[in-house]
């Protein structure tokens, strides 16, 4: 099927319109239109309502909109992979939450060791919901997060357990900044320390909360392998009596692609210190 009538598709289920889609798509009404007759022709069965408001899904057309944005990513996916540099012969696409590209991610790079492998690399830095919807399209083969989501057909196993500590900066301990690190560690946090639950300042971004700290002074949890070299280097103090909180990573992956990338899996484990279970 051409894929721009499956595009054609999805940017009428955006904008709500035949009207609004062709203006986005900067194509006349009647060419819309015609995409739209010649992939209902295709499925055989009507994909819109249209009225004077616009128009609405059928409920075909709702059971389409997944298999239409699949096949639109899928063909994004192989306008990058392809062609294939030279040497290389396959691309491995490889996702992260922003929390973990440092120092995770880029240990896991620098053991890969690109330039003497037939392995092309594409990574990825994303929120985990569209991470994981990603893997399970088929647009990445490998994701790191901390709160994953166990689906048919994906591996979800735990990488490391890392610790998310209380410090502060040794100049000026004040203000307390709060950062999310998930649902989870809201919920533990609340409980241990209820009366920080409601800060003055709130950031989402670990590595942001950080550089807030460093520079203007404050306190907040952060990751033990983040913050250790700021302790060493005497900038921040490890407030060894404030609770401490478990912060795991886990990898996801295809399951019947297990075997296909064992080799960067190994790489994975052995660049994040945990043995692989597939190392003797």
């Amino acid at each position: 099927m051409d894929v721009s009538l499956a595009r054609t598709f999805l940017e009428i289920v955006r904008s709500g319109s035949f009207i609004s889609a062709a203006e986005k798509l900067h194509v006349t009404q009647t060419t819309v239109t015609a995409r739209i007759h010649n992939l209902e022709g295709q499925l055989g069965c009507k994909l819109f309502v249209r009225n004077r408001s616009g128009a609405s899904l059928t409920s075909n057309g709702v059971r389409f909109v997944e298999h239409a944005t699949k096949m639109v990513q899928s063909w994004e996916l192989a306008k990058r992979d392809l062609p294939l540099p030279e040497g290389v012969q396959n691309v491995l696409n490889i996702g992260s939450e922003v929390s973990l590209w440092s120092p995770l991610v880029l240990q896991w790079l620098n053991a890969l060791n690109i330039t003497e492998s037939e392995v092309a690399i594409r990574a990825e830095i994303g929120e985990r919901q569209s991470l994981m919807e990603q893997l399970e399209n088929g647009v990445l083969d490998i994701i790191l997060v901390h709160q994953p989501e166990y689906w048919p057909g994906v591996q979800v196993e735990q990488l490391l357990e890392e610790k998310l500590i209380h410090v502060s900066s040794v100049d000026n301990p004040q203000p307390y900044v709060y950062v999310d690190w998930g649902d989870d560690f809201r919920r533990q946090h609340d409980v241990a320390l209820p009366e920080l639950a409601r800060a003055q300042l709130t950031i989402s971004l670990g590595p942001l909360a950080l550089h807030y700290i460093l520079t203007n002074g404050g306190s907040g949890y952060f990751r033990t392998r983040v913050v250790e070299h700021h302790i060493k280097a005497g900038l921040l103090k490890h407030n060894e009596h404030y609770p401490e909180f478990t912060f795991p990573v886990f990898v996801l992956y295809k399951q019947a692609d297990k075997q296909r990338y064992r080799s960067q899996l190994n790489a994975l484990f052995e660049s994040s210190k945990i043995q692989s279970p597939w190392l003797p």
